[in-house]
């Protein structure tokens, strides 16, 4: 795409075929060169020999290739408003909306974490959808849409194979979840990149820990880790083209071997090599002195640690069993050997929550604050979204006047004690409530959404004008009998085992 991209594997340039694909960042050059599994899909079809591949970003001026013969055009899909972005990709290049109204147009696809949760709200505009782990399901459907007579046959084709899922021919579809024999890496390092330089590599998919709320987990279960060997051989290629890595997971030191690949890195450092590392997050448990000395001597100054929520009550509501004993221990060892500051990461608005707990998080930055002079401290909170396939599915959030009182509170109160915070758009938050427990009816809602410019106003105008009900998706509770929009996806744990984690966590509280 320019020239200042080194390809880390061995390309296929000079192609024999005419097939064409694109595959699509639904964000500008600079995001898409920092998304790891954007870029490891482009790279499986990179090295096929008959396909002809390019990638494209929302801010992509010029092409390689013409849309005319473009046969099959994928998009990545991982936040719910990416719907917008996409949508305008498929206007720029004269892409009717709706899969029913194109005819000579390419086949249009996506996959990623929004659309492997519930496909129901985007069902209209796409031929099909990719669902769970698409690393390999990717390269069957790009083999059947090459070889397919036409468009009908494809999509016959595509329906029968297991992860994905057609709406034309409705029916169970399995969730994929794949083995990590491999590591996957970022296959292109940039400078443009927003993390310029850096070499991204997986070490882990999943979380054990099965947070109430948290579709990353349950959306990767199980927990599964690359081998060490193969961890160590994809960090020296990393480090044979740059000196800045990243190790990415849900919980990267859950990894039998996370301490080992720290004090590989550690021991490289001190011999003298030059290397710039990050961690996504920590787990508050897993910080010890010397996971901490090689993040500082990687150059790391701050990291996140996610604690959720204030008081132990109502993390062991969420299962997030962790206590504040655990907390005020990570701080330390944090401090004394190097850090400069963290960052806590928490929730508002989750269920059972009540000012007590609001003011847990006071009590707790004031502690941390006089326990650790000149170490920075600060807070980021999002508002609970309830998520598909999760025991809190079933739980509507609050209303957004309630949960823009708590979050002015929250500043106000941890300001007071000089401790900076940030707070999620609650507004925002809301309508990803209702994109993520939607369904079908929602197809007209986001295209009117679209049309009418894609702010805050559009939502709410929208709603109004077609007579949608958001407050049903978002706000209200649903009770267990109730048929969910996403129940055609069969998942693992399925959902009588997150009726019982429900009932598990909450029942003492509802």
């Amino acid at each position: 795409m320019n020239n200042k991209e080194n390809y880390l594997y061995k390309r296929k340039q000079s192609k024999t075929t005419d097939f064409v694909m694109w595959m699509a960042f639904p964000g500008i050059y600079s995001f898409s060169m920092s998304s790891l599994g954007y870029l490891w899909m482009f790279k499986t079809l990179d090295e096929c020999e008959d396909v002809n591949v390019e990638r494209i970003c929302s801010d992509t001026e010029k092409t390689r290739f013409n849309i005319k013969d473009v046969k099959l055009f994928g998009f990545s899909f991982s936040f719910d408003m990416d719907f917008l972005t996409i949508f305008s990709m498929l206007e720029k290049y004269s892409i009717p909306l709706k899969s029913k109204e194109r005819t000579d147009e390419p086949l249009i696809f996506a996959g990623g974490p929004v659309v492997s949760a519930n496909p129901e709200p985007y069902k209209d505009f796409f031929d099909f959808f990719i669902i769970g782990d698409g690393e390999d399901v990717n390269l069957t459907a790009v083999k059947i849409c090459k070889n397919a007579k036409n468009k009908h046959e494809a999509l016959k084709l595509l329906s029968e194979v297991e992860g994905i899922y057609v709406p034309a021919y409705p029916g169970k579809v399995k969730k994929l979840t794949k083995r990590l024999t491999e590591c996957i890496y970022t296959p292109i390092i940039s400078e443009d990149a927003f993390f310029k330089n850096t070499f991204i590599l997986e070490m882990s998919r999943g979380c054990a820990n099965r947070c109430g709320f948290c579709l990353a987990s349950y959306l990767n279960l199980p927990l599964r880790c690359v081998p060490y060997d193969e961890l160590l051989k994809t960090i020296n290629l990393g480090l044979s083209y740059t000196d800045k890595i990243a190790l990415l997971g849900a919980q990267i030191s859950a990894h039998p071997h996370f301490h080992d690949v720290c004090k590989y890195i550690y021991e490289k450092i001190k011999s003298g090599q030059k290397i710039e590392m990050s961690v996504s997050s920590l787990r508050v448990d897993a910080i010890t002195p010397d996971v901490v000395k090689t993040l500082t001597a990687a150059g790391q100054k701050n990291s996140t640690l996610a604690i959720e929520a204030g008081s132990e009550r109502l993390r062991k509501v969420i299962n997030k069993n962790l206590t504040e004993e655990q907390i005020f221990n990570a701080v330390k060892i944090a401090k004394d050997n190097g850090l400069k500051g963290l960052k806590f990461y928490g929730m508002i608005g989750l269920p059972t929550e009540t000012m007590d707990d609001l003011e847990a998080i006071v009590q707790l930055g004031r502690k941390v604050k006089a326990e650790n002079k000149g170490f920075d401290i600060s807070f980021g909170f999002s508002s609970f979204v309830p998520k598909p396939n999760t025991p809190f599915q079933w739980c509507g959030r609050e209303n957004t006047k309630s949960l823009e009182e708590k979050a002015n509170f929250l500043k106000k109160e941890l300001h007071k004690i000089g401790i900076s915070s940030n707070v999620s758009s609650i507004k925002w938050d809301y309508w990803q409530a209702v994109l993520s427990r939607g369904d079908e009816s929602l197809n007209d809602f986001i295209l009117e959404v679209y049309k009418s410019g894609g702010k805050l106003g559009a939502f709410k105008a929208s709603a109004k004008k077609l007579n949608i009900d958001t407050d049903y998706f978002a706000l209200k509770n649903y009770s267990f009998e109730k048929t969910l929009p996403w129940d055609f996806i069969d998942i693992s744990p399925e959902k009588d085992f997150l009726i019982n984690e429900n009932k598990r966590l909450l029942s003492d509280f509802i």
